[in-house]
């Protein structure tokens, strides 16, 4: 009798495994489809149709002032931009979790904004603020610094947009490292500034890294906001996604298909290497 039961135990067992690894098989290919259907069969179809008509067409496009210039545009914009959200994002997030004072929740809720409004909303409170007519437009006029169809106003608009991305990567590791290191290194003797150098920057390195990679690929891949206070001056205030729309708009898809897929692969190379530089050291501890 016994050995009956056991059997049917372990009948019953082996059909609950089967169900369980069909389940965890069925999940596992609904990412994958997923993931294959929103990203990698976009990404495949950007890179066929950049690459079909060979490689003479992708270092004409390379050859271009209009393209060269695109580029120097979009990395001056995404190297101030990512300066800016790192030094600032990485203030908020510490005082954000560091830091009881009034008002502190209404801070934590206004950092997500940028998620919330559009960036042609944000476009257009620049122009409100800085446009022709605007509440700060005589200020600089009147000292002859150009913010509209300008630089100063690109980068203004991608760091407001850009600056939830390192404060959102950074805050959650604060609060898991806690504080007992940094007080015990305040107990030392060490100083507010040389405990979060020597002791918190290292902890958040990662989350700090993930950042900005986030805020690098966003800022290369805005258009919205930028379209709005760029003017679309061609050869002057076109970055690579502005030159994207206008070709797109022109019908020159080439160029255009180029240019994007080259913006696409910079972003996934940076994450990937921050990717493969995070295992290689989680090894190197192991």
């Amino acid at each position: 009798m016994s050995v009956a039961v056991e059997r049917v135990r372990s009948d019953d067992l082996k059909r609950r495994n089967r169900r369980r690894r069909l389940a965890h098989g069925g999940i596992l290919a609904l990412c994958l489809t997923y993931v294959a259907a929103l990203l990698a069969l976009p990404l495949v179809g950007i890179a066929w149709t950049a690459l079909k008509p060979g490689w003479r067409t992708v270092t004409s496009t390379y050859a271009m002032a209009d393209v060269q210039h695109a580029f120097y545009l979009t990395a001056i914009i995404t190297v101030m931009t990512v300066v800016v959200t790192t030094l600032f994002g990485v203030v908020v997030a510490w005082v954000l979790v560091r830091q009881r004072f009034l008002g502190r929740g209404l801070l934590n809720a206004l950092v997500d904004t940028p998620f919330a409004l559009s960036p042609i909303t944000v476009g257009l409170a620049c122009v409100l603020l800085f446009g022709r007519g605007g509440w700060f437009e005589p200020f600089f006029a009147a000292r002859g610094i150009q913010i509209m169809f300008a630089l100063p106003s690109m980068v203004l608009v991608t760091v407001f947009i850009c600056i939830p991305f390192v404060i959102r990567e950074v805050q959650p590791v604060l609060e898991e490292i806690g504080t007992q290191e940094e007080d015990a290194a305040r107990t030392l003797g060490a100083s507010v500034t040389q405990s979060f150098l020597r002791v918190t920057l290292p902890n958040i390195r990662w989350g700090l890294l993930y950042g900005i990679a986030l805020s690098t690929a966003r800022s290369m891949g805005e258009i919205g906001a930028v379209l709005l206070v760029s003017g679309l001056i061609q050869g002057k205030t076109e970055t690579a996604t502005l030159l994207i729309f206008r070709w797109v708009e022109e019908r020159q898809l080439a160029g255009a298909y180029v240019v994007a897929l080259t913006l696409a692969m910079v972003s996934i190379l940076i994450i990937l290497a921050i990717e493969w530089l995070k295992r290689k050291r989680v090894r190197e501890d192991a």
